[in-house]
């Protein structure tokens, strides 16, 4: 006899039909039967077993970001689902769709002093009420019947603009039910509404007149797989191209129109480029503070237009609706034929300031990857120093996505959503973080050696965390130093405690390149570490402005006008 198909066996079922081939998250009594039924699916979805929930989240984010599918996430009741809130943070800030499966008590218990109750019953706190604010749709499925529709809602959700979390709160009891028949189709995924006729008009006279286009691309030209829409539109308008911090990869770091980065970890060239455009081209980004650093002055004396699902954070003319099919409208409007780029100076990286100790400086770290990095592999950046240096010098793989969690920044995010990453594209895939990241969240590693993952990881190691040094440095008078700790051996610790996984301590950035091609030609995880002088001061504009370093002219500059300037709020 055929074992009855419960609420767990639709949710994979449907969840397969929809590609998900995967399932992030960590055990418990209260979510169990989930990876039972992924089980008995023959395979058809696999569940992976993360070292922390935050971990499990960030794993379903990275995977959604490198496959174009949908992440998902699996966590039991109680603190296993609190867990999940940073990492579900993330992927709304940041626009990933991602769905969290997050197993409660029985329903009979709830209010009866259930163990991890959260019910919102007789004193306890409603989960309902914690994921909400956090996603685009979140439901206590209370009766096995609803499942049928609850599921569908939510899919349909994490996957319309603006994407984001979607998160079905799941009793033990619901999950063993008899599951209803499924639906014979699902709703069709909402998509952003069309362009406005009168505001294209309006959109296209201005950059056919303008003498001088600055376009900056963001993560939303990625999500919406739009980079080769985005490169003709350059082409036809013979614009200058900048991308966001968080958007490396939608535009050829090598080609000739590329400017830059842009904002706080970004390159003076953009801001050059900007001085003397007429138009600002803004594509797949509402450029947030992060990016827009150091640009605000000259963004207020230019016409500014917004391609995105959301309206951008400064005055412009915004053309709602999806990113592909919007430029797409403006393609057709404009001639083919190409318009040639004014001279600029590209990405030319700012100096660096004076080395302070001994140690591998981030410039000959960056380029030791850079001399490694394959070019359809995935990087994946965390927040800090590390940040700073890789998104100001790494120039992104041409078929690979390279990723930089700005949403909410949370320290330790790539060590899952590399994972995620690597099993979900089946790529190799870096993961460029510091000590500080590591100590968090690095026994993830665990995970990768238990999968097999394609990940190379790569610990700067200043044993600090570093950008708060700099910023007690800087802003508080070297008086002290509450972020300097003690001599940390991070490549022994791991090798000692995973003896089959490929370790380097690297001494150099000779020694950092030869480990990553080393590891380019293996299969499964690898991981380096090399160490750094926690006074370093990485290419963070705040930290720059404040030395006068960041390529500003003040020949003419008072002291109050300088201070004013220097003022860069951001990290």
């Amino acid at each position: 006899m055929e074992p009855a198909v419960r609420v767990v066996d639709h949710i994979v079922a449907e969840l397969a039909r929809t590609g998900v081939d995967r399932v992030f998250g960590v055990g418990g009594a209260n979510i169990e039967d989930l990876y039972d039924a992924m089980h008995r699916s023959g395979g058809a979805v696999r569940g992976l077993v993360a070292k922390h929930e935050f971990a499990a989240a960030t794993m379903a984010d990275g995977y959604a970001r490198a496959t174009g599918r949908l992440g998902v996430v699996a966590a039991t009741s109680g603190g296993g689902a609190m867990n999940l809130v940073p990492g579900l943070a993330e992927a709304h800030a940041s626009r990933i769709p991602v769905l969290a499966l997050v197993g409660q008590p029985p329903t009979g218990q709830h209010g009866r002093g259930a163990f991890q109750d959260t019910s919102g019953k007789a004193g306890s706190f409603d989960a309902r009420e914690v994921f909400a604010p956090l996603s685009r749709f979140c439901a206590h499925v209370h009766t096995a019947g609803s499942i049928a529709e609850l599921l569908p809602q939510a899919v349909a959700a994490a996957w319309s603009h603006p994407r984001g979390p979607a998160v079905l709160l799941l009793p033990k009891d619901v999950q063993q039910a008899a599951a209803p028949p499924p639906a014979a189709a699902w709703p069709h995924t909402e998509a952003a509404g069309g362009v406005d006729p009168a505001a294209l008009d309006r959109v296209i006279a201005a950059l056919r007149s303008a003498d001088g286009i600055l376009i900056v691309a963001g993560e939303g030209v990625a999500a919406d797989d739009a980079r080769p829409e985005v490169a003709d539109l350059a082409r036809r308008l013979g614009a200058w191209v900048a991308v966001t911090p968080d958007a490396k990869d939608v535009y050829d770091n090598r080609g000739t129109r590329f400017a830059g980065v842009s904002g706080v970890m970004g390159h003076p060239g953009v801001a050059d480029c900007l001085r003397r455009a007429d138009v600002c081209l803004l594509v797949g980004t509402r450029l947030p503070v992060m990016a827009r650093g150091g640009l605000d002055d000259l963004l207020a004396g230019t016409l500014v237009i917004g391609v995105d699902p959301e309206p951008p954070f400064v005055p412009a003319v915004a053309l709602r609706g999806a990113v592909r099919a919007t430029l797409r409208a403006i393609v057709a409007r404009l001639d083919a034929r190409p318009r040639r780029c004014p001279d600029h100076a590209g990405p030319v990286p700012l100096p660096p300031p004076p080395a302070r100790g001994p140690g591998t400086s981030y410039a000959d770290a960056v380029a030791a990857v850079a001399g490694a990095l394959p070019e359809d592999a995935n990087v994946f950046v965390d927040a800090g120093n590390a940040a700073a240096a890789a998104i100001h010098l790494l120039p992104a793989p041409r078929r690979g996505r390279f990723v930089v969690a700005v949403g909410m920044g949370g320290m330790g995010y790539t060590f899952g959503a590399g994972i995620g990453a690597a099993l979900g594209s089946g790529r190799r895939t870096y993961v460029l973080a510091g000590d500080g990241a590591f100590l968090m969240h690095g026994m993830e590693v665990h995970t990768a050696v238990e999968y097999d993952a394609c990940v190379t990881f790569v610990v700067f190691n200043n044993n600090a965390h570093g950008m708060c040094v700099t910023r007690e440095q800087l802003f508080y008078g070297d008086r002290y130093s509450y972020n300097t700790f003690r001599p940390t051996d991070i490549a022994a610790g791991v090798g000692a405690a995973f003896p089959t996984l490929d370790v380097t301590h690297a001494d150099d950035a000779g020694q950092l390149r030869r480990a990553l091609l080393r590891s380019n030609g293996r299969t499964g995880p690898a991981f380096v570490s090399l160490d750094f002088d926690p006074r370093e001061i990485p290419p963070f504009l705040p930290f720059l402005a404040a030395l006068g370093l960041d390529g500003t002219d003040r020949t003419n500059d008072n002291e109050e006008a300088s201070d004013e300037r220097r003022q860069v709020h951001a990290g």
